[in-house]
Formats: C-alpha cells, sequence, structure tokens
C-alpha cells in the first residue's frame, strides 16, 4: 500500500511540474512508452526490481532505452534512482497517464477479460462506464486467459471483479471457513 502512496505522489509531483513547463502532454506520452516498454520486457522489469544491481547502473540502462525523452521524464528517473524507488517507475508512469486524463476530464477503463473483447459488446461496456464517471472515456483490453471467464474492470482507483476466477475463489473460501 506504501507503494501505492508513493507512486501517486511522484506522479502529482510530476505532472504538477510538467504542467508548470506545459509540456504534460510530452511526458504522457512518455509515461505510456515507459508502461509498455516495462510490461512487454521481462528482462527489463527484472532489471529494476533487483536489489544486486546498483542505481547507476539502472539509470543508465533506464537513459539509453529511454533516450530522446522529455527532460521530466528523464528527471524523474533520476529522482526516481536517486530515491531507491526505481521500482516503483512502471507504476508512477500509469498512475501519471489515469491523473493526466482526468484532468482533461478523460478515463481510461481497463477491462481484463479471458478472450478479446468484441465490438459491439467493446460498446456496451463502454456506453456503461461513460455513465458511471460521467467522463469521456476509452477503454483498453488487456486479455489474461487466468481468469477464466467474466472480466475485471478498472477505471482510475476502482476494480470490479466479476471473473470465473474470482468467483470460485470465493467459493473456495466459503467452503474452508465452513468446515
Amino acid at each position: 500500500m506504501s507503494n501505492n502512496r508513493a507512486a501517486v505522489r511522484y506522479a502529482k509531483a510530476t505532472l504538477d511540474f510538467a504542467i508548470e513547463k506545459k509540456a504534460a502532454d510530452a511526458v504522457e506520452k512518455d509515461m505510456r512508452s515507459i508502461a509498455a516498454t516495462i510490461n512487454d520486457n521481462d528482462e527489463l522489469q527484472s532489471l529494476l526490481g533487483s536489489p544486486v544491481i546498483k542505481g547507476e547502473a539502472k539509470k543508465e540502462a533506464l537513459k539509453k532505452i529511454f533516450k530522446g525523452s522529455n527532460q521530466i521524464t528523464l528527471g524523474l528517473i533520476n529522482t526516481l534512482t536517486d530515491n531507491k524507488r526505481i521500482g516503483l517507475l512502471q507504476e508512477v508512469a500509469y498512475k501519471f497517464i489515469i491523473l493526466h486524463e482526468q484532468l482533461k476530464g478523460e478515463d481510461v477503463a481497463y477491462v481484463t477479460t479471458a478472450v478479446p473483447l468484441t465490438a459491439t459488446l467493446e460498446k456496451e461496456v463502454l456506453a456503461q462506464v461513460n455513465k458511471i464517471t460521467g467522463n469521456k472515456v476509452t477503454i483498453q483490453n488487456k486479455v489474461d486467459e487466468s481468469i477464466l471467464g467474466g472480466f475485471v474492470l478498472r477505471i482510475g482507483d476502482l476494480q470490479y471483479d466479476a471473473s470465473v476466477s474470482n468467483k470460485l475463489n470465493n467459493l473456495k473460501r466459503e467452503f474452508t471457513n465452513s468446515l
């Protein structure tokens, strides 16, 4: 939980600075790149999470990977490294994106399903989410076969888990508690 709070604090500070320097959109683009790159690269995740690799080595690797990024983004990487919080980089990037979109009156709904959403189903989900939030919402669909069926919907800090795996875990917990 404290890591989540720390990520939000770093993201807010970065967003405030980016707005002050009129570079929020450029930094958001960088944050999307960072989040996607870390998400898609297991070796990079291992590098950032490793307690054995020195912070300077992590910083140099990240600067090479994200060269051409905005100075504010590179400053965030320096700050996280100096504060020994570089493992939070991906989470900070996600939080920055969410905060910036909320500031613009937009939200992103992350929908995790066992199979890709059809266009029709995506429109229905989008309509319901628009009603709930009142903001302009875009949908990001992530496929995760481990949820077996159903869906997990995340908007900002809110999460609704209607997955089959969650229901099975709840049943298991009830049976275990009743014995």
